[in-house]
């Protein structure tokens, strides 16, 4: 069964950075398609970042291109979600997932049954 532990959410002001990491701690993240997701108070929740299983290019949603990041390292079997340039739109819950998905449908939400408990992220000044 595959699991997802996250770190390094927080606050930080508008324009800053912040590194988000999802561990797969029972499962070869290798293996499998990875996303974040986001999701805000009233608001449904949303891709932000993938890697599919069937190519290595990464899709970004167009409210974080050139922004945010999605990276992953075999060796730890960790994802990362760098975020740069904050703005106090991106506060959210970030999830990250992981299952087996193929294109661009892993920035789809109802792609996954895998998830991560979720990181607070605050962007305020």
């Amino acid at each position: 069964q595959l699991q997802l532990v996250e770190s390094g959410g927080g606050l930080v002001q508008p324009g800053g950075s912040l590194r988000l990491s999802c561990a797969a701690s029972t499962f070869t993240l290798a293996s499998y398609a990875i996303g974040w997701f986001r999701q805000a108070p009233g608001k449904e929740r949303e891709g932000v970042a993938c890697f599919s299983i069937r190519d290595g290019n990464p899709y970004y949603a167009g409210s974080v291109k050139g922004r945010f990041t999605i990276s992953r390292d075999n060796a730890k079997n960790t994802m990362y979600l760098q975020m740069n340039g904050l703005k106090p739109e991106d506060t959210a819950v970030y999830y990250c997932a992981a299952d087996r998905v193929y294109g661009s449908r892993c920035l789809e939400e109802r792609e996954y049954d895998y998830w991560g408990q979720g990181t607070q992220v605050t962007v305020s000044s």
